[in-house]
């Protein structure tokens, strides 16, 4: 796979109209410079983050062909606790991504220099934490209610493939009292998740929102009929070694030699799903195997 990059341009805010969400939705877009028919990322952030978060993913996607398109959802916007918009604030997260692929246009004509080169049939979605979720249920995941019965679907057509790191598994007896009082959407059902989607786990990454260990986070990946491989990274905790940002603080397992193989990793996979490159992500395959003292391993289905 060629390394070959492009400088990046970078745009925030761009505002965009959510008439139903109580406030206009706030998008950072970073694009190369160069070239056409450039096929777009949709990042969904993790809780507290923001779409000036992700850099080391974002920079990278970008300056090797990718339109990479970040939201800030609400509740990194101090959200009240007693707002009205509180307890379905998993389900206006999924909005905001349909929100986006509903008005490429107007992201096309906002960033200077980028309209006319978006390529609206090759559109993926990503996410990290509560955002690997929400991404996931533009890729057919859904929601498990208070009945027992899987939620509607919010898969959305125009997602050819998805990219969920730290994607949390199911819910029910598998949540904390905490996490089940705090987080009750975190009960995926993932029998409709057929988008292809390659799912990131860290082998260290124990979360205080499960009684299991770190393989809940590699649920997605067993029960997801499109979700046809699994990253596991040695080592990795909750942030995977800092994909968050560049010398982020939040980040526990700092590792830039972590956070590259991630790098090339999800490019290569974006690079296949996407119809871009059929040898890209069998290649990665191939080489993280032959590594002789690897970072991380590829489980394929």
């Amino acid at each position: 796979m060629s390394d070959t990059t492009s400088p990046i341009i970078s745009v925030a805010p761009i505002t965009l109209a959510a008439p139903n969400r109580g406030q206009d939705l706030q998008v950072r877009v970073s694009a190369p410079t160069t070239g056409h028919d450039l096929p777009v990322v949709v990042l969904s952030h993790g809780m507290t983050l923001s779409m000036d978060d992700y850099a080391p993913l974002v920079d990278f996607w970008a300056a090797r062909g990718f339109v990479v398109i970040q939201p800030t959802h609400l509740d990194s916007l101090g959200l009240a606790p007693d707002d009205p918009r509180t307890p379905l604030i998993w389900r206006i997260r999924t909005d905001d991504l349909t929100c986006v692929l509903d008005q490429l246009d107007a992201v096309e004509a906002d960033v200077p220099g980028l309209a006319g080169r978006i390529d609206h049939d090759r559109i993926a979605v990503a996410g990290h934490s509560w955002g690997a979720q929400t991404a996931s249920t533009l890729a057919g995941a859904r929601v498990i209610d208070a009945d027992g019965r899987p939620g509607e679907s919010m898969a959305d057509p125009r997602v050819g493939a998805a990219v969920l790191l730290c994607l949390p598994g199911t819910g029910g007896a598998d949540l904390t009292p905490f996490a089940a009082e705090h987080f009750s959407f975190m009960s995926p059902d993932f029998a409709g998740m057929k988008t292809p989607s390659l799912i990131v786990a860290g082998d260290h990454d124990d979360s205080p929102l499960t009684v299991r260990g770190p393989d809940w986070f590699t649920d997605g990946y067993r029960l997801g009929p499109g979700a046809t491989d699994l990253l596991t990274l040695f080592g990795a905790e909750h942030g995977l070694g800092g994909i968050q940002g560049y010398h982020d603080t939040r980040t526990t397992d700092e590792s830039p030699e972590r956070v590259a193989v991630i790098q090339r990793a999800t490019l290569a996979y974006l690079r296949t799903a996407l119809g871009l490159d059929d040898g890209a992500w069998p290649a990665t395959r191939a080489t993280l195997a032959a590594t002789s003292d690897p970072l991380g391993r590829i489980d394929s289905k």
